[in-house]
Formats: C-alpha cells, structure tokens, sequence
C-alpha cells in the first residue's frame, strides 16, 4: 500500500523544522491539544518501557496513561515490523 502523497507533504513539513520552537509552532497549529497529549504520553510510555524495570501498571500510573495505552504502545514497540518507536528510542540514546 502506498502513502497518499498529503502523507509525503506533512512528512517533507516535519522534516523541514529545525528547533524545538519550531516543532512546537507547528504542531499547536496541526494539533488539538488532546492529540499533542495523547502524542505525549504514548512517547512517554514508550520511554519508560524502553527503560524496563516497571510494570505496566506502574507505567500507566508514571504516565498518566491508560492500561491500555501501554498494551498497545509495548505491542508496537516489540512486534510491529514498523520499529518507529525502536528507531527513534535508539536515536536518542546515543
């Protein structure tokens, strides 16, 4: 399946942006507030994931998350064959 090329325009967007304030600019223009949150505590979630050593309970809690926000986000994390969360967790860590 292919992306639709408005897909490839937000992508060339993103990649445009240099500073955090321009990040931030952008997507409170993009974003509701309750998407920048949710887009929040999912890489929140991930983060902790990534950092082992706490339940799934603890992370919802840490989070502010939903138990099943974690399932899900632990999910992508380990199974899907995308690896976006791996790529970027890694990333930072260097």
């Amino acid at each position: 399946m292919t992306k639709p090329p408005a897909r490839d325009a937000l992508y060339d967007a993103l990649l445009s942006l240099k500073t955090r304030a321009e990040v931030d600019a952008f997507l409170t223009d993009l974003c509701t507030p309750s998407e920048l949150r949710a887009f929040a505590e999912r890489w929140e979630v991930a983060r902790l994931l990534d950092g082992g050593g706490k339940s799934y309970r603890e992370i919802a809690a840490e989070a502010h998350a939903s138990p099943t926000t974690v399932v899900r986000v632990a999910r992508f994390l380990k199974e899907m064959p995308h690896q976006g969360y791996r790529l970027v967790l890694d990333r930072l860590k260097v």
